[in-house]
């Protein structure tokens, strides 16, 4: 099967010049049926931030609450199906709790679905107006029941700083971004009052002008500078490191649409 890229073969940017920009689809998740799982206070203050944030960047932004597994699959299969020829990238961004092995919890919390789900559906064999474009998943959820206490270091008192050929392959699984809240195996946390320390950290620096990489790197930066307060010794100046996997091919920019 052949596509047409929608950038030159050796570009060092993505193509960000389409119509629009993309969509940006929320799926969250903050009350489930069981008690297995408390109810994620503060997720609202995520997805008013990623909303607004998104909506600048001029994604076209949905968002769906507390969908049942059989709703999130029908979603992500209704928008793999879609024509995205026209548009410059993809983002999907999910706010519930998580396991270990990438399994995420919907709201009948019974059944767990595995980030392969939200993912797989986008390959360029399968959605191949996607092809060749950056497809962007953030998922803000625990993979685990590890903590991580940090360790205190000393502070430096100062820094020194030193044509294509027509028809070409690409790798299906290539221009994919996945963005976890927290390594394998560890928590993720989230504040009642002000949201959960990556989208929080993620939404400031994403309207830079700086590439993407550059802006999760920051984003990355601000979580590890954070450290937990809580009554229960166990959570108490605990640290986070988000952990990122990038299989983009080229620099990503938003820039402004004229």
């Amino acid at each position: 099967m052949a596509v047409e890229m929608p950038v030159a073969w050796d570009a060092s940017e993505y193509n960000m010049k389409h119509k629009r920009r993309g969509q940006a689809v929320i799926f969250n998740h903050d009350t489930f049926d069981t008690n297995d799982y408390a109810p994620r206070e503060g997720s609202k203050l995520d997805v008013k931030k990623l909303h607004e944030t998104f909506t600048s960047l001029l994604f076209e932004v949905t968002i769906h609450n507390n969908l049942e597994y059989s709703d999130i699959k029908e979603a992500i299969s209704a928008l793999a199906k879609e024509d995205h020829s026209d548009a410059d990238c993809l983002a999907v961004i999910v706010l519930t709790h998580g396991e270990r092995e990438g399994r995420l919890v919907p709201r009948d919390s019974g059944v767990f679905y595995n980030v392969e789900m939200l993912w797989k559906p986008f390959t360029a064999d399968k959605c191949p107006s996607l092809a060749g474009k950056p497809k962007l998943f953030f998922i803000q959820a625990c993979r685990g029941k590890k903590l991580d206490a940090g360790i205190k270091v000393k502070q430096r008192r100062s820094i020194e700083f030193d044509s294509s050929p027509p028809l070409c392959k690409i790798p299906t699984h290539a221009d994919f971004l996945f963005a976890h809240s927290t390594m394998e195996g560890f928590y993720s946390f989230r504040n009642p009052d002000k949201g959960t320390w990556f989208i929080q950290s993620l939404c400031k620096e994403l309207n830079s002008t700086d590439n993407l990489l550059q802006i999760l790197t920051r984003a990355t930066r601000r979580v590890t500078q954070l450290e937990s307060e809580s009554n229960t010794q166990q959570f108490h100046e605990q640290k986070q490191v988000p952990s990122i996997t990038s299989m983009l091919t080229r620099d990503l920019y938003f820039h402004p649409k004229s």
